[in-house]
């Protein structure tokens, strides 16, 4: 069936939140490999660096929580076994699926996109942060990349339009908010200025048809088979 907006990707990247989470253990290999054989057309994970340097897909960024370490205190092999690294990910599943990472610390900035640009994969990266001065500063870092300004309305002091503006002027590719914020005129508005929009949390049959038929670009849900037969029905 046709929407009523017209996104500017269509049809719109479908995000597995921290791959397959509803049906595996979340940012695992196992959770990434399943929801790319359930159809997800993207995967979507956090990243952190160890104390080593290695670059890991971890959501919480904690070693244990009693008594309570980072990630970034600790060497790789210390970690728990079921936490992958970037190579690993790359090895097992793959270079060629869009891969959206949520920078929990920024310092894993420089290290994961050299590791990706060895892989020939850096310009399937998103990589999403909700600074707007830091999204800037890695922009001139790393042109190729694709970058997120992950955030919410009320984080917005000046409203949508300056945002969109601002992200336009900055070269940042996409602004992700979460589904129930998005609107017709939303979408419109930041496609205007040649933005994407992407709306992370549709996890309902509805929220996600929403979210299609006004238009957006990309959407994150934990349900990876409900997402793709909801897509399936606009195609």
């Amino acid at each position: 069936m046709p929407t009523r907006i017209e996104a500017l990707w269509s049809p719109p990247v479908l995000f597995a939140h921290r791959g397959a989470k509803a049906n595996a253990k979340e940012n695992t290999i196992e959770a990434f490999t399943l929801a790319e054989r359930l159809g997800a057309t993207g995967l979507e994970t956090d990243a952190w660096l160890t104390r080593d340097g290695e670059v890991v897909l971890d959501h919480d960024g904690w070693h244990r929580w009693f008594p309570r370490r980072w990630i970034a205190s600790v060497d790789r092999a210390k970690l728990r076994s079921h936490i992958p690294t970037l190579s690993e990910f790359y090895e097992k599943v793959g270079v060629e699926m869009p891969l959206s990472i949520d920078i929990k610390d920024p310092a894993v900035f420089s290290s994961l996109v050299s590791q990706a640009r060895a892989r020939g994969a850096s310009e399937n990266l998103w990589l999403c942060h909700p600074d707007l001065e830091l999204l800037r500063a890695w922009r001139d870092e790393a042109p190729e990349v694709h970058l997120v300004n992950s955030t919410d309305l009320q984080r917005l002091p000046f409203g949508p339009e300056r945002r969109a503006a601002e992200l336009a002027a900055s070269r940042i590719d996409a602004i992700n908010l979460r589904q129930q914020h998005w609107t017709a005129g939303l979408t419109t508005l930041f496609h205007r200025f040649g933005v994407l929009s992407f709306g992370w949390d549709a996890q309902h049959e509805r929220q996600i048809a929403n979210l299609i038929d006004i238009g957006i670009d990309a959407l994150y849900s934990d349900y990876v088979d409900r997402m793709v037969a909801v897509a399936a029905e606009y195609r």
